[in-house]
């Protein structure tokens, strides 16, 4: 018996889109489930913009999302969850409940978990940012719900910010919380908000304290150095130890760690750039398909190197974007046509042995 043709793409954002879009173009049956309403994911959800070229999401993913809700060999089922899996590669039998509490099983032969990540929680641990306590002090994704808006003002105010500062590396290379690995967007994505701030507020003056940035192949020339060179964002390498309100303006504390020695500085909006952690339903699948984690959290590879990035350690399951790790978009739907050709791959591989 060579077992079910179906691939479960568990997972909607933009990996587990092309993992299924894959899956169908190869001529197998994609059955993609989705735990929210809609396709998409977080970029869709949240980013009005993508990193690191500033186009308009729903613009740009508009093509990828229509294909997926459109193609005849794609079977999406919205606000649902896997909730049981047995079996083994070739006959996995998951079941699948609905936000009504309905269930039903299907078989199929690979899995391919697309569950994405969440952002990290800036009260979580230690409140020196302030982010419950002043409404001024916003994530990257409440900024982008600005952007999405068309309008930069302080929540406190509603008046127009003249001085904004970005916060790097809030719950990401942080031992004392556990997290201690690089979130991978975050410098770009804050680079990118920089400059579109600075398009809807030229006269604002933003200010980014980091540690060290980390920007890689094209984002170096596309983001980092635009947003120096011709919208004047200030790069500070400092750590920022506290914010406190001062009047009707946040008040900085820190260490100019170029200069060597102590600062404070006044503004009006602060920014904080949170990282990456596993989500709620990487978790949740990991325990469900008895997936090993990696040191970090998230699903572990076969082989835990750069040579096969999708295979996990089950066989017939693969992991697509940053449910294995912090990942940008780019790296993520590079991981979803490599994990569907990878699935397919073992499907018609299992037909073969058993001719």
């Amino acid at each position: 018996m060579a077992g079910s043709d179906t691939v479960l793409i568990v997972g909607a954002g933009p990996g587990g889109i092309e993992a299924a879009r894959g899956v169908a173009d190869l001529g197998k049956r994609a059955l993609l489930v989705e735990a929210k309403s809609d396709i998409g994911g977080t970029p869709y959800e949240y980013y009005a913009t993508l990193t690191p070229d500033l186009r308009e999401t729903h613009e740009a993913m508009h093509e990828m999302v229509s294909a997926v809700k459109e193609h005849p060999m794609i079977d999406l089922r919205l606000n649902t969850r896997v909730v049981h899996s047995e079996g083994e590669v070739g006959h996995f039998v998951v079941t699948l409940q609905d936000d009504m509490g309905g269930r039903v099983q299907e078989e199929v032969g690979a899995i391919v978990v697309a569950t994405g990540f969440q952002h990290f929680d800036p009260g979580r641990e230690t409140q020196m940012y302030g982010y419950y306590e002043y409404d001024d002090v916003l994530t990257l994704v409440d900024a982008e719900q600005m952007f999405k808006a068309g309008k930069i003002v302080r929540p406190s105010n509603g008046e127009e910010p003249e001085r904004v500062a970005f916060i790097q590396c809030v719950g990401s290379r942080d031992r004392q919380i556990g997290n201690q690995w690089c979130s991978k967007v975050c410098c770009g994505i804050a680079s990118k908000q920089s400059i579109e701030i600075k398009r809807m507020l030229p006269k604002a003056k933003v200010f980014i304290f980091y540690i060290d940035m980390r920007m890689y192949g094209f984002w170096e020339d596309m983001i980092y150095w635009k947003a120096q060179e011709e919208y004047k964002v200030n790069y500070v390498r400092g750590i920022v130890t506290e914010i406190i309100r001062k009047g009707d303006k946040l008040l900085i504390k820190g260490e100019d760690t170029t200069m060597g020695r102590p600062m404070e500085v006044l503004m009006d909006m602060v920014i904080l750039s949170v990282g990456m952690e596993p989500s709620k339903g990487t978790l949740e699948m990991a325990k469900i398909l008895q997936l090993p984690r990696e040191e970090h959290g998230f699903i572990a590879t076969k082989d835990g190197g750069p040579l096969d990035t999708v295979s996990t350690k089950v066989p017939g399951i693969f992991v697509v974007g940053a449910a294995a790790g912090p990942k940008d978009i780019e790296d993520t739907v590079s991981m979803g046509g490599a994990a569907a050709m990878k699935a397919v791959a073992t499907l018609n591989r299992l037909a073969i042995e058993v001719r």
